[in-house]
């Protein structure tokens, strides 16, 4: 074996302990609760003696000079991108992008993607951000990136691609279902702030939270979003929807704190990793902050990961309505394993269940009622004639608790509404059925 073959091996075998090392170390949780490795099987000699030889040969023979830096991190990236879609290596630039994410503050166009069979697919766009504002939607599917195909690129470097100074201009050429042919959109980078919890009033007593991700802040930010709506209210609230579609995920541990919110008691989630011996489980504590009020949670393809074990465990529990579409389908948790103080690896490290012991990997979550994406359009088809009224007979009788503008209050709460179909059918459904639910006294059934 000559001089350069053996530091070859004492490199990769380094590389192979370094890495096994630090998965017993501590770890940085961003979707889920890792565990430390018990048992390290022994690797054959004759696998790593291929691995060293292959290196090798690209070191001598590729076409362009390359660095040993450079080829083990691409052995790195290959290790781990083999495993699943969501296991991979964080570069210095990667491990600090998602720590700034899980912040809610970071450059870019505000779309979460990854990759299907060599494409970039957006799970969802950002709400408020240029991706979300150009109509960029879920299942969308990213060909090219300005000329560069994606095809070819892995996630990290379409990610960068994508990311740059505010202000700068990127065309994106996407498939989308439902298209005879693939179209243009062009995007301007933005600072992306992501505010993961906004809150409105639907209607007196019934109000509405939207979640678009699950950051560090989000518990605590809902229970005060729900607290500005009981003042807004000036009372208890009668029902609320709670929006997660088109919501990635993020942080386990947050959306536990946001199941927990509506929950008095009994399991949230189960976190079960390759070993029968280790598995994590999350209870509720009792301190519902709508003291049973009903309440409806809009899903739809978008929603993954966290948002579903959000939706899992009051679907489980029978504290909400479930309306929408199936789910994502992510029902696995990632590890982010520091190797360095600049770079770590993401890896797959287990699975979540619902409260009834149910994985949704791959397959989703069915809503309770199924809801298509659709919208009302005015029927304009007799537009020139107006159907004739009472007011507009000669001499009729005035409305003496009419407006001093001559509208009723029945026709500007109905405004109101036909407003909230026109921006939101699903919301104008989902109070529908809050109301029902309100009137019969019922919860989820």
């Amino acid at each position: 074996m000559n001089n350069f073959t053996r530091n070859t091996l004492i490199m990769s075998l380094g590389l192979v302990m370094g890495v096994m090392l630090a998965i017993g170390h501590g770890v940085l949780s961003k979707e889920g609760e890792g565990s430390s490795v018990s048992h390290v099987q022994t690797i054959p000699l004759e696998d790593i003696r291929t691995m060293s030889e292959v290196f090798g040969k690209v070191k001598e023979h590729y076409v362009e000079e390359v660095t040993d830096k450079q080829l083990l991190e691409s052995a790195i990236r290959g290790m781990l991108t083999g495993l699943d879609p969501h296991s991979s290596y964080l570069d210095k630039d990667s491990f600090q992008d998602l720590k700034i994410s899980t912040t809610g503050e970071f450059g870019g166009l505000g779309i979460v993607v990854g990759m299907e069979e060599g494409f970039v697919k957006v799970i969802s766009p950002i709400d408020d951000t240029p991706a979300a504002k150009a109509g960029i939607k879920a299942g969308d599917i990213i060909v090219r990136l300005d000329e560069k195909p994606v095809k070819g690129l892995n996630l990290d470097d379409a990610v960068k691609m994508m990311r740059g100074a505010p202000g700068t201009k990127i065309d994106l050429l996407i498939m989308r279902e439902g298209k005879d042919k693939p179209f243009n959109v062009t995007l301007v980078r933005d600072k992306i702030r992501v505010n993961s919890v906004k809150q409105r009033m639907l209607e007196p007593g019934y109000g509405y939270v939207r979640l678009s991700q699950f950051q560090d802040r989000t518990g605590d930010d809902l229970r005060k979003a729900l607290g500005k709506l009981k003042d807004e209210n000036k009372g208890p609230l009668k029902g609320l929807v709670l929006d997660l579609r088109n919501n990635p995920g993020g942080l386990l541990e947050q959306a536990v704190e946001v199941s927990d919110a509506f929950l008095t008691k009994g399991k949230i989630v189960s976190i079960k990793g390759r070993s029968a011996n280790n598995t994590i489980t999350r209870n509720a504590t009792p301190n519902d902050f709508l003291n049973g009020a009903p309440m409806v949670v809009l899903i739809n393809g978008g929603s993954a990961s966290a948002s579903e074990i959000v939706a899992g465990a009051l679907q489980d529990h029978k504290r909400a309505v479930l309306m929408g579409s199936r789910t994502f389908g992510k029902g696995s948790v990632q590890t982010v394993v520091p190797i360095s103080n600049e770079t770590a690896i993401k890896l797959t490290t287990a699975r979540y269940y619902t409260p009834s012991d149910r994985s949704i990997q791959a397959e989703g979550i069915e809503p309770d009622i199924a809801l298509d994406n659709m919208k009302l359009a005015e029927n304009k088809a007799d537009s020139t004639i107006a159907p004739l009224k009472e007011s507009d007979l000669e001499g009729h009788l005035e409305n003496s608790s009419a407006k001093k503008d001559g509208k009723s209050k029945d026709e500007d709460a109905k405004k109101k509404r036909l407003s909230l179909v026109n921006e939101d059918y699903a919301i104008f459904e989902a109070t529908n059925v809050l109301k029902g639910m309100s009137f019969t006294g019922s919860a989820a059934k």
